[in-house]
């Protein structure tokens, strides 16, 4: 039962109608620039600290496990109380963790703040997401929804070489102190140009409710294929994103700078499939587009294969995952938008929910790469990306089965 009415569905793209993505957007990018600007300073983080350098990648894993702790509360709250007013106490949530992380004097303690900044991700996932999807059309939602992810992605492309460029005139906690800066921005502007879409929901915020939500959301089928496709179709980019720092500096022994640069290759492929969805969109089914971006995916992750046999071969690797990650471009804001509108509960709870199942793929996959890697290096982490390109493949086909008399992937 709903209180309030949504107001209308925007069906055309203004320099007033995209205001509010783009802030939405410049605090996506805050959040994700807060794990890029950090990685090359991460060997300096775990020197000061005296902590063992294995422990790297857990500081986006934390970040991660962050990002999925809040969902299950924030989703439907935003669906009670309305989005605006969550989303702007993320923000500021966000922006005070980054600052509490400069006074850290322990690694522990560094890893805490990590969680707690990684949390900032479950108002993007639970609240901001879903705000967007409900106020656009479905094409101009996918459209848009790409859009922001070539504002995103900008993160990983410039956040180490920015990093770097921090490291070299003041200390990692500077870093920290920009990304807050990030943040603020993005509130004046969620401020001033946030619709209110929630649709005001009635039922009282109690567990009982919350497992009843939750559970016709995991109860359908189609959601949790379509959750498992998404999440196995980022985690090859995710798992690279994790391991470059050492993969590149610390086994190829590049430059911060260098490994900064080496990062284009890879993040622009997925810049270049997010442009390719957002062109064609219009014009194509979003069936059609997922099942056309499979193609540079698996080719791409099949190609990295070739480390198997010339495991330092990180050339190759880059190569690859740069086609893979064009055609992770051209699948993941359509499949987003399909899972999403797979179920017919609240969006706020769907969102949340397949935040939550996104995040818990994302976390436990990066581990296991870490893990892989420590033992067998670069050959057992193409090989898990490889069998992650595979599940998501078949968990794509079960999902679209039908959909529209087609099969899309």
């Amino acid at each position: 039962m709903t209180t309030s009415s949504q107001p209308p569905i925007i069906t055309r793209l203004t320099w007033s109608t995209l205001l509010f993505p783009l802030a939405l957007v410049l605090f996506e990018f805050a959040t994700y620039i807060s794990n890029d600007m950090i990685l090359p300073g991460m060997p300096a983080v775990v020197h000061e600290f005296g902590a063992d350098p294995t422990l790297i990648p857990s500081a986006m894993t934390l970040s991660l496990l962050g990002g999925a702790s809040l969902q299950w509360l924030l989703g439907p709250l935003s669906d009670r109380v309305g989005r605006r007013p969550v989303m702007l106490s993320g923000v500021l949530f966000f922006t005070f963790a980054c600052i509490g992380i400069l006074w850290v004097e322990t690694f522990a303690a560094f890893l805490f703040f990590r969680f707690l900044q990684g949390i900032g991700l479950c108002f993007i996932g639970a609240v901001g997401y879903a705000s967007i999807q409900e106020s656009f059309s479905e094409t101009l939602a996918v459209r848009v929804m790409a859009m922001m992810a070539n504002v995103a992605l900008i993160a990983p492309l410039i956040g180490p070489v920015a990093g770097a460029g921090v490291l070299l005139v003041a200390d990692w906690r500077w870093i920290f102190i920009v990304v807050a800066i990030v943040s603020v921005l993005s509130l004046l502007g969620l401020w001033f140009k946030m619709p209110e879409s929630s649709p005001k929901v009635t039922s009282p915020l109690r567990i009982n409710t919350l497992w009843q939500e939750y559970k016709l959301v995991f109860q359908n089928r189609r959601f949790r294929l379509g959750g498992l496709a998404l999440g196995l179709n980022c985690l090859p980019l995710l798992g690279w994103i994790a391991l470059a720092p050492v993969v590149l500096m610390q086994k190829a022994g590049l430059s911060t700078f260098d490994y900064g640069l080496w990062q284009i290759p890879v993040f622009a492929g997925l810049i270049i499939g997010n442009i390719i969805l957002a062109k064609f969109v219009v014009t194509i089914p979003i069936y059609r587009l997922i099942r056309l971006g499979t193609w540079p995916m698996m080719i791409g992750l099949i190609g990295a294969l070739y480390l198997v046999i010339a495991p330092q071969n990180w050339l190759c690797l880059i190569a690859c995952m740069g086609f893979a990650a064009l055609g992770m471009g051209m699948i993941n804001a359509a499949l987003y938008r399909l899972t999403l509108f797979s179920s017919d509960q609240n969006k706020g709870t769907v969102a949340a929910s397949l935040g939550m199942f996104n995040m818990v793929v994302f976390a436990s996959g990066i581990e296991l790469l870490k893990w892989a890697y420590a033992h067998w290096g670069n050959a057992s982490f193409v090989l898990i990306c490889f069998v992650s390109g595979l599940i998501a493949l078949w968990a794509r086909r079960e999902f679209l089965r039908g959909a529209h008399g087609e099969v899309a992937a």
